[in-house]
């Protein structure tokens, strides 16, 4: 039997979106953000020397056709595109009305999301009283900081101290349909803000709020503050039966690895394994090795969006590109006859744009295993049937 590796590169767009102008950062509309095409342009030029050097060097992702997907979606020819493509290779479009995690995944497997996410306005104070009378009474204080749109490691930087000193815990939104409480694993403790969150998550999610995300943080005034890696989010299950449900209902075990089963909330998942980004392509080459005929393994890397893209940081981002390259290629190496390897994304984060937030764009679909040749423009849900299909699962109507 078959089985299938669906492998989302958060937020690896490569441009192209037709509604791209209604998404907008800092009042910019994201009409002409292209993800990978401007690191690429970046590169060439030598603006993104920093711990790396020259062109962007993604072999084997051009191999399976990343540079063609890029043209085919938004008409940008690349460095790479005379590699003649030896995989499956297209473009994605999304049609959820949201350029963030929860809409771009849920229609990858299968499900567009059906309602409009609310989103918090960006000022200050930008949460409802009620929802900020909410966290007080479950957290136990007399208030609550932050209450703004703020990058998380910039507001744990200004206001970590004061959160130390108050108990008071950090809370902060962005572009995204969340709702984010930093606190310090020590002093505020980290069961105590898991605790705070989950409480809090049934609320949030009556508001349409996509995610309630503990951000927990180390360190001191003096010494500095630092996120950990107890990041926690509480997900708005999705309220029709998804990819991982259906490879379920037939008999196939699913392997989330990275967020996958936060975002989910292990939803049709039998097994989670998280970690960095680097720990996470060590767990999915062992699955590689380990998982059964008529299995899902569904990954998500999320680095390349949390500390690069938001960031804006062109250099770090084109290293984690070449990194991914270089490892994800040796991991294919063990597939077997019969083994599906999708590559794609979930949404864009163009390092090089203007503001801090997602970009809408179009994302790549790369496929290893099913023979060459491209598969056009799609639709984000056509990803769910290629796994369908490949697992001989019949698709819902």
């Amino acid at each position: 039997m078959a089985r299938a590796f669906l492998v989302v590169m958060d937020s690896v767009g490569i441009g192209g979106a037709p509604d791209a102008q209604r998404f907008f950062n800092g009042g910019v509309p994201d009409e002409g953000s292209n993800t990978v095409a401007h690191i690429a342009d970046h590169c060439a030029r030598g603006l993104a020397e920093d711990g790396r050097s020259g062109p962007l060097k993604v072999p084997f992702l051009n191999s399976l056709g990343l540079s063609r997907a890029v043209d085919l979606a938004s008409g940008v020819r690349m460095r790479g595109d005379d590699v003649p493509p030896n995989g499956l290779w297209g473009a994605a479009t999304e049609q959820s009305q949201g350029k963030d995690t929860p809409s771009g995944h849920w229609e990858l497997a299968g499900l567009p999301v059906p309602w409009a996410w609310h989103y918090f306005p960006d000022e200050e104070p930008a949460f409802p009283e009620e929802i900020t009378a909410k966290v007080c009474a479950l957290a136990g204080t007399e208030g609550i900081l932050g209450n703004c749109h703020a990058s998380g490691t910039q507001i744990i930087g200004s206001l970590g101290e004061e959160h130390m000193r108050t108990g008071w815990p950090i809370c902060y939104t962005s572009a995204d349909s969340v709702f984010q409480i930093a606190a310090h694993e020590e002093s505020f403790g980290l069961e105590a803000l898991l605790n705070l969150c989950q409480a809090l998550a049934p609320h949030l999610h009556e508001m349409k709020v996509g995610r309630v995300i503990a951000r927990p943080f180390t360190g001191s005034p003096s010494a500095g503050f630092e996120r950990t890696a107890n990041r926690r989010d509480y997900a708005i299950r999705p309220p029709e039966p998804v990819l991982t449900n259906h490879v379920q209902a037939a008999g196939g075990r699913v392997y989330a690895v990275g967020k996958i089963g936060d975002i989910f909330s292990m939803e049709g998942i039998d097994e989670l394994r998280k970690g960095t980004d680097a720990e996470l392509m060590g767990h999915l080459s062992d699955l590689v090795q380990e998982a059964e005929d008529g299995s899902l393994v569904f990954a998500n890397f999320v680095e390349f969006d949390s500390l690069w893209g938001h960031r804006r940081d062109v250099s770090g981002y084109a290293r984690a590109l070449e990194w991914f390259d270089s490892a994800i290629s040796k991991v294919c190496e063990k597939l077997r006859p019969g083994d599906m390897m999708i590559l794609t994304a979930d949404h864009g984060n163009d390092p090089t744009w203007t503001g801090t937030d997602h970009t809408r764009e179009r994302v790549p679909v790369l496929i290893a295993g099913r023979g060459t040749g491209t598969l056009g423009l799609i639709g984000f849900q056509d990803v769910a049937g290629l796994v369908m299909d490949h697992l001989n699962i019949a698709r819902p109507a």
